[in-house]
């Protein structure tokens, strides 16, 4: 059997894995970095950064490439994604090359079958689906502007909001009133939003408040229930929208980011309860890059052999 080799990026908003492996399985190095999403550093910058990363491995395993498979966080549109391949053409890394929205290294880290639909809720949300004849759908992810709402700084955001409304009287009381002070050591809601104003308290640490809204709702809190119940609802909404879209029956709904991956018991819950007759939920831990590594031995037509070699490395401590 002769050997070929790939590259396979997962590019996120925070940080970028890169990781070149061959069709025996092997993992032959591996590359982290900062984020590599285009809607940070712009299209430009986005492939500057791949570049820098992805030879930076390749050097390491010493290879030449023969595909490279890139899945970047902030490639939605049609449009966006065909000026990221044509630069990732132009970048040379490999003779074949395919780049594509993360979410879809989300569903090919989490399933084997031919048709599914995968779901993240990290930071933000987004949804994506393939069909068994290689159809797909997806949403436009552009935040609120395109309808989508919740992940982990939406319910942050949530979780003061209620708080400093319950505070004042303007909404319904609630123990995340008490929580969320807490959390940031301020004696009020209102103080906490004020120091966030000032910068006090860095906005960043913000999305600190998910966990602890689902805490308080895990205690029975009504509003924090009432976020969470949000939540399960827009991410059913979206693996309805696009298995229906895909007519997919059976198939697997691939969840993952890093609020499903922290597993809160009432959101997962929920969401199981709530897909129907036929849907499969599957919660992915391993990092969305294997998923990318596991495109490209498709792709490279790799043995049997090759997949359970190679997601061995992330069982065997190798995430």
């Amino acid at each position: 059997m002769v050997v070929r080799h790939y590259v396979a990026v997962d590019g996120g908003n925070s940080k970028t894995e890169v990781l070149v492996g061959d069709t025996a399985g092997r993992v032959l190095a591996r590359v982290r970095g900062g984020g590599s999403s285009p809607f940070h550093l712009g299209f430009d910058g986005s492939i500057a950064y791949l570049d820098k990363l992805v030879t930076e491995a390749t050097a390491q395993a010493g290879v030449t490439l023969d595909r490279a498979e890139l899945y970047l966080a902030g490639a939605d549109l049609p449009h966006e994604i065909a000026t990221l391949n044509d630069g990732a053409a132009r970048a040379g890394w490999a003779a074949e090359i395919r780049l594509d929205n993360d979410t879809f290294a989300l569903l090919r880290a989490g399933t084997t079958k031919k048709g599914a639909v995968a779901v993240v809720c990290g930071a933000g949300t987004n949804c994506v689906g393939v069909a068994a004849d290689g159809r797909t759908f997806r949403f436009p992810a552009l935040g609120e502007l395109s309808g989508d709402w919740g992940g982990g700084h939406h319910l942050a955001r949530m979780a003061l909001w209620s708080a400093v409304r319950g505070e004042e009287g303007r909404g319904e009381p609630t123990a995340l009133t008490g929580a969320v002070a807490a959390h940031f050591g301020r004696p009020t809601a209102r103080a906490v939003a004020i120091s966030v104003h000032l910068g006090e308290i860095d906005p960043g640490r913000l999305p600190e408040l998910a966990p602890v809204l689902f805490t308080v709702a895990d205690a029975g809190d009504p509003v924090a229930l009432s976020w969470v119940d949000r939540q399960i609802e827009e991410v059913l909404a979206q693996a309805r929208v696009a298995a229906t879209a895909l007519q997919l029956q059976d198939h697997d709904v691939v969840l993952g980011g890093g609020v499903l991956q922290s597993e809160p018991r009432l959101l997962v819950t929920g969401i199981r309860a709530g897909l129907p007759v036929g849907a499969t939920p599957v919660i992915v831990t391993a990092p969305p890059v294997l998923g990318a590594a596991l495109w490209a031995l498709d792709a490279l037509d790799a043995e049997n052999d090759a997949y359970a070699t190679l997601r061995g490395h992330f069982t065997l401590g190798g995430a």
